[in-house]
């Protein structure tokens, strides 16, 4: 599997999951972007992916505003004059029972958490496709990943928003699926179970042990098995998926 010299941004890629993509992805020889509203942390992983030989830019993007993600396609079009992968990774959740959120955490939960892959893949869909020519998919078009999530599958306690919020997602990437696939662009959806990432890290040690011990693989997901999945799609050994949804949870969640 590569990405040898595509032109690549990930959201959310300060730590975590992001973090861990946009580290996969210069492995495979891409040219990554890190875009992230945590600037010290994008820079440092982007430096540390350019000290190990890869190629890196970080570009300081907030989801939640559409002329942020507008700024970062026109600098990697400016650089590159194409694009040729978007992973949507960004993410945050606030683990508290629906009838305790307050109104305002609502708006924020869909704000980052599906309005934000919205944001950028409505900023990049034009350049992914003026860089795919029209091939109508396979190995030369454009390739969108959007992480959603397992609770957008199957739901989850405490998470009735996030839920909510990636659902959206899951329903977002096969609806953007049938309309840009004319375009060269396939769209398709990862979604982590349990993995050990900060925002698992603020979970109760409880919690985090009652979710280990749900799932069949009895472990949590590290950030490089969901890079992992990320990169399939990203990358042409997936030339023919489009719409599709991959669930990465040790077995957590069979079915649906």
């Amino acid at each position: 599997m590569q990405l040898s010299d595509k032109i690549t941004i990930v959201t959310g890629a300060a730590s975590g999951i992001g973090r861990a993509t946009a580290e996969t992805f210069a492995e495979l020889g891409a040219v990554v972007w890190l875009a992230d509203r945590d600037t010290a942390g994008g820079e440092a992983a982007a430096e540390t992916i350019r000290s190990l030989g890869g190629r890196a830019h970080f570009h300081p993007l907030d989801v939640t505003d559409y002329a942020e993600a507008t700024a970062l396609i026109e600098s990697v079009r400016g650089e590159h004059g194409r694009l040729d992968v978007l992973a949507n990774v960004a993410g945050w959740d606030v683990v508290q029972p629906f009838l305790d959120n307050p109104p305002e955490l609502w708006e924020q939960i869909v704000a980052v958490n599906l309005l934000g892959p919205v944001r950028v893949s409505r900023a990049a869909v034009p350049l992914l496709a003026e860089s795919s020519g029209g091939s109508s998919g396979g190995s030369s078009g454009g390739s969108i990943v959007n992480v959603a999530s397992d609770a957008g599958r199957v739901g989850s306690s405490g998470e009735t928003m996030y839920a909510g919020a990636k659902g959206g997602v899951i329903a977002f990437s096969k609806s953007l699926a049938r309309e840009v696939v004319k375009l060269g662009i396939r769209v398709n959806c990862v979604c982590p179970g349990p993995t050990d990432t900060p925002l698992l890290a603020t979970l109760p040690d409880n919690l985090r042990a009652a979710l280990t011990k749900a799932i069949p693989m009895r472990r949590l997901a590290v950030p490089s098995e969901i890079a992992d999945a990320i990169a399939f799609f990203a990358s042409d050994r997936s030339a023919y998926c489009t719409g599709q949804v991959l669930s990465v949870s040790g077995g957590l969640t069979m079915a649906g």
